[in-house]
């Protein structure tokens, strides 16, 4: 299906004949150069024994199949999620004693070897070596539903987020609304679980720090194996394309962030043929969203800053954290029983 694809929508992979009337390359052999570069990351001349094509074609495939790719497929598989989809996500993270939750947030270094040395001071990070920073979040499923990729590697995850979209179409109104109850207080924004160097957000949900209770603990070790989510998607994205989790042998920061899309894209389309559900095309009909604007007056950008102080709210922050203790303590109360529950009451007086 891809080589349809990518044939239909750029003639870079359909076979003509050159100057002197002999046929080129095909566009499927094309392709599997592509891959086999995302997949093995190996260097580009190594490919002419066995392809019999040059290390600059071979470069010029990756790089024509991952812009084709981008350019065919990021609207389907690199997105918010769908009113059904966001559903499905917001019923098996309640199951896993987190109502309301998106999703998990992180960031992840891809070194870049070929990184000039002019940019050097700007790129280089905590490790010495030049890197490039991708921000994404990932659902149990490990499917990516937000990637944002090109900071320089001086930057950790707080300057990252900054410069990150990825609550502009909260803000805006542009998402689906998440509503839902939490020791019977209520909400009406969805949260992504971070690590401890995110803000205290409305939209964040932290560890406990230095949890000393029982009940911070029990908060704390279902928090952490739950964020666990998109790390264990940044490993299972670097072990399909080996590609970045190799150094990086582009000399372009463009080339790099069009790789890194791609990849993500083809780990997205790998995930949603391997689940093992059937969806009604109906649900995910895709809805009448509005056009954007691009004038806007000041009552639309008051209205744009008092959502932002609203994701932002460090009460509701701090309020969601400790409404998800109490809740988490319930829930492993009813596991374990009457009598455990009265003797853990005991305890805790």
């Amino acid at each position: 299906m891809i080589y349809q694809m990518l044939a239909a929508n750029n003639e870079y992979f359909r076979q003509k004949p050159d100057g002197l009337g002999r046929m080129g390359f095909h566009g499927k052999h094309k392709c599997v150069v592509a891959m086999r570069m995302l997949a093995y990351g190996s260097i580009a001349d190594a490919l002419d024994d066995g392809y019999a094509m040059a290390e600059s074609t071979v470069l010029e495939c990756v790089k024509e199949f991952a812009r084709t790719v981008i350019a065919v497929f990021e609207e389907e598989y690199l997105r918010p999620p769908k009113e059904a989809e966001l559903k499905r996500i917001l019923e098996e993270n309640k199951a896993r004693g987190f109502p309301g939750m998106i999703g998990s947030i992180d960031c992840m270094h891809w070194e870049w070897g070929s990184c000039p040395v002019g940019w050097h001071g700007q790129y280089i990070g905590r490790k010495g070596r030049p890197t490039v920073v991708l921000e994404a979040i990932a659902t149990k499923d490990l499917r990516v539903w937000h990637a944002f990729f090109g900071m320089p590697g001086s930057c950790n995850d707080l300057n990252v987020l900054d410069r990150s979209p990825v609550f502009d179409d909260l803000a805006n109104g542009r998402t689906q609304k998440v509503e839902f109850s939490v020791n019977n207080h209520n909400y009406d924004m969805g949260y992504y679980l971070a690590d401890k160097i995110y803000p205290d957000w409305a939209t964040f949900v932290k560890t406990k720090s230095e949890a000393i209770s029982p009940k911070d603990k029990t908060f704390a070790e279902a928090q952490e194996a739950a964020r666990k989510d998109v790390e264990r998607c940044f490993g299972v994205l670097r072990s399909k394309f080996r590609i970045i989790q190799q150094a990086g042998r582009l000399w372009s920061a463009q080339d790099m962030n069009t790789i890194m899309r791609a990849c993500i894209i083809l780990h997205n389309m790998i995930i949603e043929s391997e689940r093992d559900r059937e969806l009604d095309e109906d649900e995910f009909a895709e809805p009448n969203d509005p056009p954007i604007r691009r004038d806007r007056n000041v009552a639309e950008l008051n209205a744009f800053m008092s959502a932002y102080r609203k994701i932002q709210d460090r009460p509701t922050s701090h309020r969601l954290q400790q409404d998800l203790i109490e809740h988490h303590w319930m829930l492993k109360g009813n596991e374990l029983g009457p009598y455990a529950r009265r003797s853990r009451h005991w305890m805790s007086l």
